[in-house]
This record gives structure tokens, C-alpha cells and sequence, in this order.
């Protein structure tokens, strides 16, 4: 039998907090009191040396009443202004609960097509490691201000789930209106059944799921099956818990009721597989005896082990490594364009800057975006 997940062994989670939880509607502001107990929970959870990263919506929600948008729907152009004047109370009010915490808050603003386009994805995923090493609380929102198409329902629970995949979370967890998935509508139905744990998310499990909630939430548990579904099969554990509790993080590393969704057997190998044979590679590094010898027991490409590169590729693209007798060691993502990388090939990683005039990264091939052949 699988074991259960349990929040207290996850190494790295992201955790989603939809309007509803972040947002008192009667008087369009953040819930202080609310807030504070999730930054309480978030300290401890980083002090037993668990990574956290937020999702936050609200944005909107804080800016309808400073804006006299009362009214159920909004236009485009009435939602990007309200994201515009909400993300700055958002992002203060992380900010101030975090800070009583002593923590540091990080705010950063993705689409969807930021966690598509391989380039800024491996820019955002570099930017969310940079922060989480530094000791900050990444807090994302849905890029609203600037939405080029109607801001769709669930778009932030769905981000939550591309974010987590990103940076190879353990867990999701998002934070909701109830404990969990049912069989059917518990609000109308009084024979459903909660559902303790999912094994997989099968067509018979994406039926479960209702129509989005009136009030500010957008999401309801249909968005919440599809961040499932995308978050297991990156190999992700996620969690549909009851955010409106006081400290619903510490409830749920206590045993809270909610449902668990298990990952994917071999899903954290999937994107492996896709960089092994799902990509054509756009160029070849030639590597010497020493780095080989790295690659084989696990770590990243370093510029000093390589000797020559091949081909005209950006960074993000995939490419081969040889070794110097031409046998493919492994295949990767490229950190950086063909011309740096030529520039910078056989030199240490601390003469980058010096030779490029920029700080990349140290690798020119992580090991997270390496597979050995």
C-alpha cells in the first residue's frame, strides 16, 4: 500500500491560497489575523527545514472597493487596472506577516506562458532557486495587470501546480473552502463521501468536479483536478485542505482531514525522459577525461571541462555532450547561448562575469537538466 504524504517530510512545497482565504469581502482587505497564523506556520514549517512558496491570489479583490468595481463581472480592462492597484496591497500584506516572522518576502508576477517558454521558464525556475536559497518566501501571483486575453477561471491554481513542477516541489497544497474532494457536491448532496486519497486522477475523479463558487474565489474544484492532475504527473504530491481555520498549515502537518493526490509513478522521471528523447538537439559540448568523470558520478557540466562547442544554440536548448572520443556521454539544457558558451568554455565558473560581462550561472548544464546516456 502507498504511504500517505505528510507535510512535515516534504523538503520543498508550494502552497496556494485562493481570494476567498487572502480577502475579507465585507471590507475588500486582507484578513491580518488570518495572514499572520499562515506566516506562523510557514516559519515553523522552514524551521523543521522545509522550503515554502506561496501562490497568492487576491489582487483584484483588495482593489474593488478603492475602485468603485462592485459590480459581479469585470471587463478586461477593468481587471488589469484592479490587479494593478492590488498587487501592491497583496504583495504588502505578505510582506508585513512574513516580516513579523523574520522572514523575507519575495514577490514575483508569472503567467502560464512563463512556465511554457523554455527560456523564461528556466529564467523563472533560476530566480525562484536564487530566492529559496537566500532565504525568501517567493510570493506568485498571475501576471493580471498585463493579461492580453480574459484572466480565465482556475488560472492561479493551475499556475500553482506549473510552479511546483518547476521547481521539483514534493507537495502542493492548495488551501480551499473544503477539506477535500467528495464524491459529489456536499453542499447539495448529503450522502457524499469524502475521499481521503487519490491514486490517480482518472476521468471517473475529473467528474467529481463541481462549477467555481460564487463570490471571489474563481477557482472550485474543477481547476483544483487539473492542478492535480499536472502536479502528479510531474511527480508532485498535492493536497486539497481547509484553508479557513486558524494556522491551516500546522492542522494539516497535524493530520487535518483533507485529500491527498499521490504522484505518478516515475513522474519525477518524466521530464527526463523528455530531455533524453523528446528533444532534437541544436548543438554538441565536447568535454574532457575530468568533466566525464563529474557527469558520470552525478554532477553538473562545469565550462572548465569543456573543450569545444558545436552548432548555434539559445540558451534552453537542448544539446549532446560528447566525450573527447566522440561517444555520447549525456544530453541537456544549455544555461547559456553557443557564443558564451564558447567564450567561457575551459575557463572557471568565478571568470564568467569577466569574460561575458554578466553573471550567469556556474553550470553550463545543471544536473536537473542532465540525463546520463
Amino acid at each position: 500500500m502507498t504511504a500517505i504524504p505528510q507535510l512535515a517530510a516534504a523538503q520543498r512545497v508550494v502552497v496556494k491560497i485562493g481570494s476567498a482565504l487572502i480577502v475579507d469581502p465585507k471590507k475588500s482587505a486582507p484578513r491580518t489575523e488570518w495572514l499572520a497564523g499562515v506566516a506562523a506556520d510557514i516559519a515553523a514549517m522552514r524551521a523543521a527545514g522545509t522550503e515554502v512558496i506561496v501562490v497568492s491570489s487576491g489582487a483584484i479583490a483588495l482593489a474593488r472597493r478603492a475602485l468603485n468595481l462592485h459590480q459581479p463581472r469585470l471587463r478586461l480592462e477593468e481587471k488589469q487596472a484592479a490587479a494593478s492597484v492590488g498587487q501592491i496591497r497583496l504583495a504588502q500584506a505578505w510582506s508585513e506577516a512574513l516580516s513579523a516572522q523574520g522572514i523575507t518576502a519575495a514577490q514575483l508576477l508569472l503567467t502560464l506562458d512563463d512556465t511554457e517558454d523554455r527560456r523564461r521558464y528556466l529564467n523563472a525556475r533560476a530566480a525562484l532557486a536564487t530566492l529559496l536559497g537566500l532565504g525568501c518566501v517567493p510570493v506568485i501571483n498571475e501576471n493580471d495587470a498585463v493579461a492580453t486575453s480574459e484572466i480565465r477561471f482556475g488560472d492561479n491554481d493551475r499556475l500553482a501546480a506549473r510552479v511546483a513542477a518547476m521547481v521539483e516541489a514534493d507537495q502542493l497544497i492548495l488551501l480551499s473552502d473544503i477539506d477535500g474532494l467528495y464524491t459529489a457536491d456536499p453542499r447539495r448532496d448529503p450522502q457524499a463521501a469524502h475521499i481521503p486519497v487519490v491514486a490517480a486522477v482518472t476521468s471517473e475523479i475529473e467528474a467529481m468536479g463541481g462549477e467555481p463558487p460564487p463570490g471571489y474565489s474563481s477557482g472550485g474544484m474543477r481547476t483544483k483536478l487539473v492542478a492535480a492532475r499536472i502536479a502528479t504527473q510531474a511527480g508532485c504530491a498535492m493536497a486539497i485542505a481547509l484553508g479557513h481555520t486558524d494556522h491551516p498549515l500546522r492542522r494539516l502537518t497535524e493530520g487535518a482531514r483533507c485529500t491527498w493526490f499521490l504522484p505518478a509513478p516515475e513522474g519525477r522521471s518524466a521530464r527526463k525522459r523528455w530531455i533524453a528523447g523528446g528533444l532534437a538537439p541544436m548543438g554538441t559540448l565536447i568535454v574532457d577525461a575530468g568533466a566525464a568523470r563529474a557527469l558520470a558520478s552525478g554532477r553538473s557540466l562545469l565550462p572548465a571541462g569543456v573543450r569545444s562547442v558545436q552548432g548555434n544554440f539559445e540558451r534552453g536548448d537542448p544539446v549532446v555532450v560528447r566525450g573527447a572520443d566522440g561517444a555520447e556521454l549525456a544530453r541537456g539544457l544549455s544555461a547559456y547561448a553557443s557564443a558564451d558558451a564558447e567564450r567561457i568554455a575551459g575557463h572557471r565558473s568565478d571568470e564568467i562575469e569577466a569574460i561575458l560581462g554578466w553573471r550567469g550561472r556556474d553550470e553550463i548544464i545543471h544536473r536537473d537538466d542532465l540525463v546520463l546516456l
